[in-house]
């Protein structure tokens, strides 16, 4: 006869209300449909690899980029880029079936999942991050989702023109690839904001391409001219202006020689000052740098012409009169002598001298005198009209040369151009 184990009522009653609690608690799991359910269930696929097919190439859309400068950096030559890309690319981990969850969309955790990873090639610094916590998944495995990219560019602009200087520079967006495997970018529409920035001005951006994996931005830059050639070109030509009218002080007096003076101290002064704001050297180094050092030869070579002839003007003491100077001293020398001989001689003889002998000597001393003292005069006459004749050709010299050089520089500032392989980073 079999027996049976007996229970009783209160302990079946209480198996009853746990088995119960199981199938309500077990029911409710197995019938969440809610939002958050749905993205619980695809985060604990873990899709933090990247999506892999067929084909190891994954296709990243990039619908929309702004790109904006933020600053050029002339001493180093540094490209200073804010952009903010709209990407959008498929997984099919991160699908669901719309008859077991009804939401077209869900939000994720970008810590999560896969996100792509897009970097500037020939950046020296760059950095990515996303402008939210979250991404937007779709129900057929569509995800999309912003980064902010910061980036300073290592771009070489031609600056030889500066600061007239315009020139386009690369920026090359691309995202990890190797040996036919990784992301390739699709690139959609691109915008630009904030084309003025300091001296500089974005003109225009473009996508341009060199290969089917080479993507880059063109970005074409320009130097707002007005503020530096106010504060650079315009101080030095005022100042070879005012060398240049100098040349109406008086030869004589040294009021000319210490205004040029003052002039080339000036200007060493403005070329200390601006040592720290001219742009960097480059390849096409920039031709202002040449300018600056003919603009002060012009003013030493003005000052020490004027200098020498001065001198030659007062006493006849000039560079090229050092022969005329020294067949003149010893002239002097040789009547200097002469006239010690004579006073001698009325010295040893003067008891054998008459009285009339004794003024006829002092009469022809004294004419003589006199006749010196008018040489004298005519020669300083001669070398003052001969160094006022060398400054008027030196002045009409200087004026023609300083002219025709001020209007070649500024041609060639502004018409060459010089060509920079800005593609050298791509080997």
């Amino acid at each position: 006869m079999l027996k049976f184990p007996s229970y009783s009522p209160l302990k079946v009653a209480f198996l009853l209300s746990l088995l119960t609690a199981g199938l309500i608690v077990g029911g409710t799991n197995s019938t969440c449909r809610t939002r958050r359910c749905l993205a619980d269930m695809l985060i604990k696929k873990q899709p933090l690899s990247q999506p892999q097919g067929e084909n190891c190439t994954h296709f990243v859309h990039v619908p929309f980029l702004e790109y904006q400068t933020v600053s050029v950096d002339t001493k180093n030559l540094r490209l200073i880029v804010r952009m903010q890309a709209a990407l959008q690319w498929n997984d099919l981990d991160l699908s669901w079936n719309k008859s077991d969850y009804q939401y077209d969309t869900v939000i994720l955790p970008v810590t999560k999942v896969w996100t792509p990873e897009l970097h500037v090639t020939n950046g020296i610094l760059t950095s990515m991050k996303h402008t939210s916590r979250d991404l937007l998944a779709y129900y057929d495995g569509t995800i999309k989702h912003d980064v902010i990219i910061n980036a300073e560019v290592s771009c070489e602009v031609d600056l030889f023109n500066f600061p007239f200087a315009a020139d386009d520079c690369p920026v090359a967006i691309q995202a990890w690839t190797i040996d036919e495997c990784g992301i390739q970018l699709v690139l959609g529409d691109l915008w630009m904001v904030g084309g003025t920035h300091g001296d500089w001005e974005t003109q225009r951006v473009v996508y341009q391409q060199q290969r089917g994996d080479r993507n880059y931005i063109l970005v074409s830059l320009r130097i707002k001219y007005i503020n530096p050639f106010i504060t650079l070109l315009l101080p030095s030509i005022l100042i070879v202006l005012a060398d240049v009218v100098s040349f109406a002080l008086p030869l004589v007096g040294g009021e000319r020689n210490c205004f040029k003076v003052t002039l080339v101290l000036s200007f060493t002064m403005f070329l200390v000052i601006l040592n720290d704001v001219l742009p960097g050297d480059s390849f096409c180094s920039p031709i202002i740098r040449t300018h600056f050092c003919v603009c002060l030869s012009f003013l030493v070579l003005s000052m020490l012409v004027s200098m020498m002839l001065t001198g030659m003007a007062s006493d006849g003491k000039f560079l090229f009169c050092w022969c005329v100077t020294g067949i003149k001293k010893t002239k002097v020398e040789t009547s200097d002598e002469q006239e010690e001989v004579e006073e001698v001689k009325p010295d040893i003889s003067v008891i054998q001298l008459n009285p009339s002998d004794e003024n006829n000597q002092m009469l022809r001393k004294l004419v003589g005198l006199l006749e010196d003292q008018k040489t004298e005069k005519k020669d300083n006459e001669r070398y003052f009209n001969l160094a006022n004749k060398l400054d008027k050709i030196f002045f009409f010299l200087y004026l023609i040369l300083g002219t025709a050089y001020f209007i070649a520089m500024l041609y060639v500032m502004v018409n060459y151009e010089c060509s920079v392989n800005h593609f050298a980073f791509w080997y």
